[in-house]
């Protein structure tokens, strides 16, 4: 459980960094990034890292390796956000 709350947070992070530097999601405000930040760290520790790190001896739970690939899609959802709303106004 401790580990779906660390991705969280480094999703969140990553969210207020996209806002506060990289002017990602201004208009729709920071907690909206900071959710879909979260959302995304979540979904790539939880299903994109054991994917890619099946054949290591910790393939589930937390690890440095997990908490990157939850980094990552984190920030492509956050960019993803941005074109969609940039585009659509969704």
């Amino acid at each position: 459980m401790m580990n779906i709350a660390i991705w969280m947070l480094a999703g969140a992070a990553l969210g207020w960094v996209g806002f506060s530097y990289m002017r990602f999601n201004e208009e729709r405000g920071l907690m909206v990034s900071a959710i879909i930040g979260a959302i995304g760290g979540v979904l790539g520790g939880e299903i994109i890292a054991p994917m890619f790190t099946a054949g290591t001896v910790v393939a589930a739970g937390f690890n440095s390796s997990s908490l990157i690939y939850a980094s990552v899609v984190a920030a492509v959802f956050l960019a993803v956000g941005n074109v969609v709303y940039n585009k659509w106004g969704v």
